[in-house]
Protein backbone atom coordinates (compact mmCIF):
# COMPACT_ATOMS: atom_id res chain seq x y z
CA UNK A 1 0.00 0.00 0.00
CA UNK A 2 1.48 3.40 -0.99
CA UNK A 3 1.90 6.36 1.30
CA UNK A 4 -0.81 8.99 1.30
CA UNK A 5 0.06 12.46 0.01
CA UNK A 6 1.04 14.74 2.86
CA UNK A 7 2.07 11.79 5.01
CA UNK A 8 4.96 13.69 6.59
CA UNK A 9 5.58 15.83 9.63
CA UNK A 10 5.25 19.07 7.64
CA UNK A 11 8.43 20.42 9.23
CA UNK A 12 9.04 24.02 8.15
CA UNK A 13 12.32 23.04 6.47
CA UNK A 14 15.17 20.57 6.75
CA UNK A 15 16.67 20.83 10.25
CA UNK A 16 20.26 21.31 9.02
CA UNK A 17 19.09 24.48 7.24
CA UNK A 18 17.76 25.84 10.52
CA UNK A 19 21.03 25.14 12.30
CA UNK A 20 23.11 26.55 9.43
CA UNK A 21 20.97 29.68 9.21
CA UNK A 22 21.35 30.52 12.87
CA UNK A 23 25.02 29.51 12.77
CA UNK A 24 25.50 32.07 10.01
CA UNK A 25 23.70 34.76 12.01
CA UNK A 26 25.82 33.93 15.05
CA UNK A 27 29.05 34.09 13.05
CA UNK A 28 28.03 37.43 11.52
CA UNK A 29 27.13 38.83 14.95
CA UNK A 30 30.42 37.54 16.37
CA UNK A 31 32.31 39.22 13.53
CA UNK A 32 30.42 42.51 14.00
CA UNK A 33 30.44 42.48 17.82
CA UNK A 34 33.27 40.21 18.98
CA UNK A 35 33.32 39.31 22.63
CA UNK A 36 35.92 37.04 24.19
CA UNK A 37 34.97 35.01 27.21
CA UNK A 38 37.16 31.91 27.40
CA UNK A 39 40.93 31.45 27.66
CA UNK A 40 42.42 29.89 24.49
CA UNK A 41 43.42 26.63 26.21
CA UNK A 42 39.88 26.10 27.48
CA UNK A 43 38.04 27.13 24.32
CA UNK A 44 39.95 24.80 22.01
CA UNK A 45 39.97 21.70 24.21
CA UNK A 46 36.40 22.07 25.44
CA UNK A 47 35.11 23.02 21.99
CA UNK A 48 36.88 20.05 20.42
CA UNK A 49 35.43 17.67 23.02
CA UNK A 50 31.91 18.92 22.36
CA UNK A 51 32.38 18.70 18.58
CA UNK A 52 33.77 15.16 18.82
CA UNK A 53 30.83 14.07 20.97
CA UNK A 54 28.48 15.56 18.39
CA UNK A 55 30.16 13.80 15.51
CA UNK A 56 30.20 10.52 17.46
CA UNK A 57 26.40 10.53 17.88
CA UNK A 58 25.48 11.07 14.22
CA UNK A 59 26.55 7.78 12.63
CA UNK A 60 24.85 5.75 15.35
CA UNK A 61 21.59 7.65 14.88
CA UNK A 62 21.63 7.58 11.08
CA UNK A 63 22.55 3.88 11.05
CA UNK A 64 19.43 3.10 13.10
CA UNK A 65 17.24 4.88 10.52
CA UNK A 66 18.76 2.84 7.72
CA UNK A 67 18.44 -0.42 9.66
CA UNK A 68 14.77 0.32 10.30
CA UNK A 69 14.21 1.07 6.61
CA UNK A 70 12.94 4.59 7.19
CA UNK A 71 14.17 7.96 5.95
CA UNK A 72 16.08 10.57 7.92
CA UNK A 73 14.59 13.23 5.63
CA UNK A 74 11.69 15.03 7.35
CA UNK A 75 10.07 15.49 3.94
CA UNK A 76 9.63 11.72 3.59
CA UNK A 77 7.07 9.52 5.37
CA UNK A 78 8.21 7.77 8.52
CA UNK A 79 7.73 4.03 8.25
CA UNK A 80 9.00 2.89 11.66
CA UNK A 81 9.53 4.10 15.21
CA UNK A 82 13.15 3.62 16.19
CA UNK A 83 13.58 2.76 19.86
CA UNK A 84 16.97 1.07 20.01
CA UNK A 85 20.57 2.24 19.91
CA UNK A 86 20.96 5.94 20.74
CA UNK A 87 17.17 6.25 20.50
CA UNK A 88 16.96 4.51 23.90
CA UNK A 89 18.40 7.70 25.42
CA UNK A 90 17.04 10.48 23.21
CA UNK A 91 14.08 10.76 20.86
CA UNK A 92 16.09 13.30 18.84
CA UNK A 93 19.75 12.28 18.84
CA UNK A 94 20.38 13.82 15.41
CA UNK A 95 19.05 17.20 16.60
CA UNK A 96 21.03 16.77 19.81
CA UNK A 97 24.17 16.15 17.72
CA UNK A 98 23.52 19.25 15.59
CA UNK A 99 22.97 21.33 18.73
CA UNK A 100 26.19 20.04 20.25
CA UNK A 101 28.05 20.73 17.00
CA UNK A 102 26.98 24.39 16.98
CA UNK A 103 27.73 24.70 20.70
CA UNK A 104 31.14 23.12 20.18
CA UNK A 105 31.95 25.47 17.32
CA UNK A 106 30.81 28.40 19.47
CA UNK A 107 33.05 27.34 22.33
CA UNK A 108 36.01 26.52 20.05
CA UNK A 109 35.98 29.94 18.38
CA UNK A 110 34.94 31.69 21.62
CA UNK A 111 31.90 32.96 19.78
CA UNK A 112 29.42 34.00 22.43
CA UNK A 113 26.90 34.94 19.72
CA UNK A 114 26.93 31.39 18.38
CA UNK A 115 25.98 30.15 21.83
CA UNK A 116 23.35 32.89 22.22
CA UNK A 117 21.85 31.96 18.83
CA UNK A 118 21.22 28.42 20.08
CA UNK A 119 18.18 29.72 21.99
CA UNK A 120 16.28 30.88 18.88
CA UNK A 121 17.56 27.84 17.00
CA UNK A 122 16.01 25.53 19.57
CA UNK A 123 12.77 27.52 19.65
CA UNK A 124 12.43 27.21 15.87
CA UNK A 125 13.38 23.53 16.04
CA UNK A 126 10.80 22.92 18.75
CA UNK A 127 7.85 24.62 17.06
CA UNK A 128 8.84 24.25 13.42
CA UNK A 129 10.12 20.67 13.46
CA UNK A 130 9.91 18.64 16.68
CA UNK A 131 6.34 19.47 17.75
CA UNK A 132 5.16 18.80 14.20
CA UNK A 133 7.03 15.50 14.08
CA UNK A 134 5.58 14.44 17.41
CA UNK A 135 2.00 15.21 16.29
CA UNK A 136 2.61 13.32 13.04
CA UNK A 137 4.10 10.30 14.81
CA UNK A 138 1.30 10.23 17.39
CA UNK A 139 -1.30 10.29 14.62
CA UNK A 140 0.50 7.68 12.53
CA UNK A 141 1.71 5.24 15.19
CA UNK A 142 -0.66 5.96 18.09
CA UNK A 143 0.02 4.00 21.25
CA UNK A 144 3.35 2.67 20.03
CA UNK A 145 4.76 6.18 19.74
CA UNK A 146 3.05 7.42 22.92
CA UNK A 147 4.64 4.57 24.89
CA UNK A 148 8.05 5.44 23.45
CA UNK A 149 7.48 9.14 24.13
CA UNK A 150 6.67 8.40 27.78
CA UNK A 151 9.78 6.28 28.25
CA UNK A 152 12.45 8.35 26.45
CA UNK A 153 13.23 12.03 26.88
CA UNK A 154 13.07 14.41 23.92
CA UNK A 155 16.73 15.44 24.20
CA UNK A 156 18.66 13.48 26.86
Amino acid sequence: MGELPGNTSNAITLPPFIYLGFLGVGLAADFALPYSLLPNAVQFSLGAAIIVSSIAILPFAITRFRAAGTSVDVRQPTTAIITDGVYRFSRNPIYLAMTLLVAGIGVAVDGIWLIVMLAPTLIVMHYGVIAREERYLEAKFGGEYLKYKRSVRRWI
